[in-house]
This record gives C-alpha cells, sequence and structure tokens, in this order.
C-alpha cells in the first residue's frame, strides 16, 4: 500500500472510472463506487451450478455436464460494471483488475473447496501471444494469494476456438468439443501427445484432489464441462469452479 506522502503527490486513479482512490482504498484497482455496480449472484439457485432456480422442472443446464464437475459459483452478473471490467482485464491489458475481481469472487468458496487446488482455464496460443497474459491465470493466482493455496497449470488448450457471444448452447458445445488436454503428471507432457514436451511438472497426488477451475464469465458453462472432461480423462474426481461473472442467458428456445 503507497505512503501518505505517496498518495498525495501520486493519487491512485481507479482503473474503470479513472476516479481517484481514497487513500483508505489505495490498494485497490477498482473505487468502491465502481466495485458497488457489480450486482452479486445469490441463492436461490441450482444447487450444482448455481444458476437461478428454473421456474419448473429441474435445472437442464447442467443436466450433460460430466459427473466430475460438481459444483460452480459465480460472483456476479455479467452487466453494467462487471461486464467493463471484464473487458477491461481481457482486452485493455489491465492486468491488476484481477485483483479486486478476485476478491469479489473469495466469497464464493463453500463446503468440500477447503484443499483444492486452483486451475485456470487456459486461452488458445493465438489469443495468449495477442494479449499478453491469461486473464483466468491472473484471477487464479490472485485468488490463490487470498485462500493461500497452490495454482496448478494443468490444462493446455489444443486450439483456439471462435468467440462464443452469439451461440446458441447446443453450438457452443461443438465449438469447445475436445480443445482441452491436461498435462501428463509424470513427464510434463500432453496427454496424448508424447513427442509435445512442457517443462511443466505436478505430482501425481494432485490428481487426487479436488480441484477448482478459475473462469473470468460463465455463460451455459460449456468451457467449464469441457475442462472438467480432459481433467476427467486424466483420473480427477472432483472439480469445482469460480468465475468472476455470470451471463445472463438469452431466450434461445
Amino acid at each position: 500500500m503507497p505512503n501518505a506522502l505517496e498518495q498525495l503527490l501520486l493519487p491512485a486513479e481507479c482503473l474503470l472510472c479513472r476516479g481517484l482512490l481514497s487513500f483508505a482504498d489505495a490498494d485497490r484497482t477498482v473505487c468502491p463506487v465502481c466495485r458497488h455496480r457489480w450486482r452479486p449472484v445469490l441463492p436461490p439457485w441450482c444447487e450444482r451450478c448455481g444458476q437461478p432456480e428454473p421456474l419448473f422442472g429441474g435445472c437442464r443446464l447442467c443436466a450433460d455436464w460430466p459427473a466430475t464437475l460438481r459444483r460452480v459459483r459465480s460472483a456476479v452478473w455479467l452487466e453494467g460494471g462487471a461486464r467493463e471490467a471484464v473487458h477491461a482485464l481481457k482486452y485493455a491489458g489491465r492486468a491488476r483488475l484481477a485483483d479486486d475481481l478476485a476478491a469479489a469472487m473469495s466469497g464464493a468458496m463453500l463446503r468440500g473447496w477447503d484443499d483444492a487446488v486452483l486451475v485456470p482455464v487456459p486461452l488458445g496460443p493465438a489469443r495468449l501471444r495477442q494479449r499478453g497474459y491469461n486473464q483466468s491465470e491472473r484471477l487464479a493466482q490472485a485468488l490463490g494469494r487470498r485462500w493461500k493455496r497452490s495454482v496448478v497449470d494443468l490444462l493446455v488448450r489444443v486450439r483456439d476456438t471462435g468467440t462464443q457471444t452469439a451461440l446458441t448452447p447446443a453450438a457452443r458445445r461443438a465449438n469447445v468439443a475436445g480443445a482441452f488436454e491436461t498435462r501428463n503428471v509424470e513427464r510434463g507432457t500432453r496427454n496424448g501427445r508424447p513427442g509435445e514436451c512442457s517443462a511443466f511438472r505436478v505430482p501425481s497426488s494432485a490428481l487426487e484432489q479436488p480441484l477448482i477451475l478459475v473462469d473470468d464469465v460463465f455463460t451455459t458453462g460449456s468451457t467449464l464441462a469441457e475442462a472438467a472432461r480432459a481433467l476427467e480423462r486424466a483420473g480427477v474426481i472432483t472439480v469445482l469452479a469460480v468465475t468472476f461473472s455470470r451471463a445472463v442467458l438469452p431466450d434461445f428456445s
């Protein structure tokens, strides 16, 4: 946190509205006004996927998810200021925003998350080159500091996928099908690609722990479900997930 003289001479600005931060908020990246605009996702919700409970029948959103993906929670709705925050983190190079977004996500930890490690959802190679960093990895690192747990780079995205913004749920599932692989925990290679080496190493005991997928936005859950399938193929038993924001689903009927 900057000292009083630094704050007086070089007052910190909110990375969203450019308003000056008070001395009490000088270690934050988003001012209280902007944070107040983030509308939290609150129950009642589907206990598995965190989507608001349907008026009739069971939840259809998570009906086809792999059994390994047990629970997903999101901090706020993707609207107004939250949308601006996500766009600034992803497209404007505002990587420091991950700290305040993670602060909002940190309250989502529920029963069964105590001994879990964090796994960021990876970007494809082209988008990673374009952005310079993976926003989900930055969120996972910030959460790891708050929750005092490890971040494990266990997944790779083997191909770039098109934007999912205007796709139906079925088209989203098809778009990400087969997009993820896990790294071989013993050799540091991608599963299914023995000739492709990586410097990454992780003990195989990590596969026996619950894993928490970390991402920025939840829409239909197709990306998280596909990532969980890759982890399931590697032998992971329990996958949980947390995102900063959750999109309000359009009517695809």
